[in-house]
């Protein structure tokens, strides 16, 4: 009990200079602020994310839902954009312009992926992911995440063009499913001479981005290219090309197509083929579930294929599809990691393919029982998936893409040939890659 003596004394003296009580009120100022501190640290992270409002909905109610379940210290907040994708893509870049964006995960269409990648506006996730953990997705998936060889993108969702026929009509008339272009045009004249039809083939023709997805899977039928990602070398006016552009001419010269094809987009064509007016379709996915749902008129009577080609060779299936990356700017990378792993997983993919419908990016899911069992073309689609080609991933894709709808779109509705069209296109597209 000696230490009271000058413990006592030493707590008047700092009494007296009001020391003591200043000590405790520092120290329970400094309690609020720990606790505060605490408090905030325990706080869920909240990754912000944007898409498609029609995407939003399945998002929040299937695989954020799990996620945020699983992983309570984050929180996924889905701010909707508008539906049509190129705007989104402004939202984006708009954003990433001003700097500073508010966005952590960055919801890509595949050909955003080199634009994004070579402003600077997304974190190298190459290191993050072994090729072992890639092999489970499709190959062009994977490789319309990269840009110069580095992956900025996890594939979420895949999508592909492709040739829907009508099986009723094919089987009364004798007839098998297409393999190359002229089988296409034959077959459609035969059903429309035995009146089993109106229209035969119908496809996107409007001047927009689905008039070029469209095309390179022709283009790619007839061996053709467009621009040469590794060397920047064009043939939008070779020989091939021509060819291309004329097959689809035809289509509409001979009757083939409705006269108003140059100014459909996908649904358009998809209401078209839906109602029973045409026996042949190039769309995407989204088309199947809509024409066998109970009510259509085509319910029960339709099958998929890859596009036709010509003889000696494969039908292309142009590459859509969503994938996910990180902000370079997020303050959040490894949540946002964390959240990609997840989103892209093969449980996570599997429950949203059955509650939502989507097509998978993970090769394994097209033939899971569970998943074929609901939708039993999906082992065909893969089929179609393992022929897709990639719309050439270049940082000023969209400045070669709106030189190509221009003058595609011309020679389409005879405003130019398509000999003048494309060797225009060509000079305009080369002048473009050359100033880097």
């Amino acid at each position: 009990m000696l230490y009271r003596k000058p413990l006592n004394k030493l707590q008047r003296f700092l009494r007296k200079q009001g020391f003591l009580r200043l000590g405790v009120f520092a120290a329970f100022f400094l309690g609020i602020v720990l606790y505060s501190w605490i408090a905030l640290s325990q706080q869920p992270v909240t990754l912000n994310l944007l898409m498609t409002a029609p995407d939003a909905q399945p998002w929040q109610q299937g695989i954020v839902k799990d996620f945020e379940a699983k992983n309570p210290d984050i929180r996924i907040n889905i701010i909707e954009g508008p539906n049509a994708t190129n705007l989104l893509e402004d939202l984006y870049t708009s954003a990433f312009i001003l700097g500073d964006s508010p966005y952590d995960l960055v919801n890509m269409d595949v050909i955003w992926t080199p634009k994004f990648a070579a402003a600077g506006w997304l974190m190298d996730l190459t290191d993050r992911m072994s090729p072992e953990e890639l092999e489970a997705f499709s190959d062009a998936d994977v490789e319309g995440s990269r840009y110069e060889g580095r992956l900025y993108r996890i594939p979420m969702r895949s999508d592909v063009g492709m040739l829907y026929y009508r099986t009723d009509l094919l089987e009364q008339a004798g007839l098998q499913p297409p393999e190359t272009f002229a089988e296409l045009i034959q077959a459609s004249q035969t059903l429309q001479q035995k009146d089993l039809i109106n229209w035969g083939y119908v496809w996107q023709g409007r001047q927009y981005e689905g008039l070029v997805a469209m095309f390179i899977e022709v283009l790619e039928g007839f061996g053709g290219f467009w621009v040469n990602p590794e060397t920047l070398e064009v043939g939008l006016d070779r020989p091939e090309t021509v060819q291309a552009i004329n097959f689809l001419k035809d289509t509409v010269a001979q009757g083939i197509s409705p006269p108003g094809v140059t100014t459909y987009q996908e649904e358009e064509t998809r209401r078209f083929f839906q109602s029973g007016q045409a026996a042949f379709l190039r769309n995407w996915p989204y088309v199947w579930p809509l024409a066998q749902e109970e009510g259509s008129p085509i319910e029960g009577r339709i099958a998929i294929k890859p596009m036709v080609a010509t003889p000696g060779r494969n039908g292309g299936a142009c590459l859509g599809g969503w994938g996910l990356g990180i902000s370079a700017s997020t303050r959040h990378p490894e949540e946002a990691w964390r959240a990609i792993q997840y989103f892209t997983s093969e449980e996570a993919q599997k429950n949203f393919v059955l509650n939502a419908g989507f097509v998978p990016s993970r090769r394994p899911l097209f033939t899971d029982p569970e998943i074929v069992a609901k939708y039993p073309h999906y082992p065909q689609l893969l089929e179609v998936v393992q022929q897709a080609v990639l719309r050439p991933p270049i940082a000023q894709y969209a400045q070669a893409s709106d030189i190509l709808q221009r003058y595609l779109s011309g020679a389409l509705t005879n405003r130019m040939t398509p000999e003048q069209a494309m060797q225009s296109a060509a000079n305009e597209t080369r002048r473009l890659l050359s100033r880097g």
